[in-house]
Parts: structure tokens; sequence; C-alpha cells
């Protein structure tokens, strides 16, 4: 077997515990894709022989890029009315022992919404070493600090995520709140729709030709009450690990994909996307048989 060959299977069994790292560090599939390529390239261009710990370096060096490109970020913020929603993984909600499966392979927004409120170093430490375990030893060179320094980078990210109240809400909680939305949006029910949304809501809307941004609950009611009851069939699902709702027509078409954030036991931040394109890029749970 050759050095080349050897390396690329070595990468490729990497792959996917090195994307999955990406992309928790960037909240994006497709910048993680790109980071790892480009660890790859960079890997692929060191003399043979050179690398004996090729899990080691591709570690290192994705944490690198990574850290790179939110650094960058910072610097440089854009916003943009077409950006695009974050990345959604939906899957079936049946509130039984799957939750932690779901979870473990996924970053709820609310923990999204927080890891974002975080410097690139406070982030790029606590997600390697909380979720993926690496040492403090082999994190501080990435960021140019001692492991010791490293090691309160992590602690003080912790801190911040655990004392976050949108990463508080239980599970079981979360989805009595959001059935209960549901029901009183196909109920018409005014009133409770004010009691399970939060006085500042924010509710952000992708349609085919932009993104729409409500805030307040009076902004968001009225929006929510006419799409839900215009649905033929509403269920819960999970979305990114936390519970949402998908709305299909009664041709079995999906019509909406509601991402909540519950806290407090209310509703204190939703995105939906509406655009059939989009709908069609993400896999989502069979609808009703038309």
């Amino acid at each position: 077997m050759s050095d080349e060959t050897r390396l690329g299977r070595d990468v490729e069994a990497e792959r996917g515990r090195l994307v999955a790292m990406a992309a928790r560090m960037l909240g994006s599939n497709a910048e993680a894709e790109d980071a790892v390529q480009e660890a790859w390239l960079r890997l692929s261009r060191q003399e043979a022989g050179t690398v004996d710990n090729v899990a080691g370096w591709l570690t290192t060096m994705v944490g690198r890029i990574c850290l790179d490109v939110l650094r960058q970020r910072r610097a440089h913020p854009q916003a943009s009315l077409d950006e695009p929603p974050q990345e959604l993984v939906v899957t079936e909600d049946e509130g039984g022992p799957e939750d932690s499966a779901v979870l473990a392979d996924s970053v709820g927004l609310a923990l999204m919404v927080v890891l974002d409120t975080l410097g690139p170093d406070e982030r790029l430490a606590f997600v390697l070493h909380d979720l993926f375990a690496v040492p403090f030893a082999e994190i501080g060179p990435i960021v140019g600090r001692s492991p010791d320094a490293a090691k309160m980078l992590a602690s003080r990210a912790r801190r911040k995520v655990q004392g976050s109240s949108a990463t508080g809400e239980g599970r079981a909680r979360q989805r009595e709140v959001v059935d209960a939305f549901i029901a009183a949006a196909r109920e018409g029910d005014f009133e409770r729709l004010l009691e399970l949304l939060d006085p500042d809501i924010t509710w952000t809307t992708h349609h085919p030709h932009g993104r729409v941004v409500r805030l307040g609950q009076t902004e968001v009611v009225a929006a929510a009450d006419r799409g839900l009851r215009a649905a033929v069939a509403v269920r819960r699902v999970l979305v990114n690990g936390e519970p949402g709702i998908l709305a299909w027509s009664r041709s079995g078409k999906p019509l909406g994909l509601m991402a909540c954030t519950v806290s407090g036991g209310r509703i204190t931040e939703v995105v939906a996307v509406l655009d059939p394109t989009r709908l069609a890029a993400i896999d989502l749970p069979e609808g009703p048989v038309p």
C-alpha cells in the first residue's frame, strides 16, 4: 500500500469526527466540510513520514482553520436579509429514550445561540474539550496558550453555557409548551397564544424572496394563528434536538417548519422556513398520506 493510499484511508476514517467537530465550532455543515477538506490538502503537502499521529494532526489543523474563521467573523461581522437559515436536522419526536441519541448527534438551536456569544478561543476550547474530549495539552497550542490557560477558557465558556436560561428548560416541559402552542393556534385561542409567547419573542421567517424578522408577541400571533390553522396536518418534531413544528398541505407537501426555543415556560424564539426550495433541501419526516 502506497503512502498516499494509506494517508487517504486514515483521513477517511477520521472524516466523520472531524466534520462533526468543525460543524459544532462553525455552526455550518458546509463550512465544516470546507475546513476538513482544507486540512486534508495541507496534510497531503507534508513530506511522507513526517506525521506520526494523523488523527491528532488533523484535529489540530481543523481546530486552527476553524479558529481563523471564527476570528474573521468577529473582526468582520456580516449580516444579510438574504442570509439562509441555520442548517436544520429534523427528526421524529416520540418523546422516548431515543432523545439522548438525537441530542448527542446534534447541537440544539438554543445552545448554538449561546455558542455564538462566546469568543472564538472560548468556543473552540469548549467544543473541543467538552463535546469531543480533546485534552487541554492539545487545545493549548491551537489557541496559542498554555494548557492551563486553555482550561480556563473552556471553564469560562462552560459557565456561560450553563448559566444561559435558554439551555436549561427540561425536554418534557418544552414539549408541553410546543403542544399547547399548536393547540391554541389550531383553535384560534388568541389569549392562550399570548400566554405561550415571550413578550420579547423573536420570530424569523425565511420566505422564497428573503427573510422577515418580527419582534414581540403582537407581531407574531396573527402570523402563527393564520399559518397553523391553514395547514391540514401539524405535528411536533425535533429540530436540531429541540421541539419544533412541521406542517403539511392536504396533498402531503411540507408547508413550513418552525424551530422553537423554549425558556421559562414560554417560546422565546422561532426560526420558520416557508421557502419550498429550502424545505425540499431538508431531510424531513414523512407527512400524512393524501
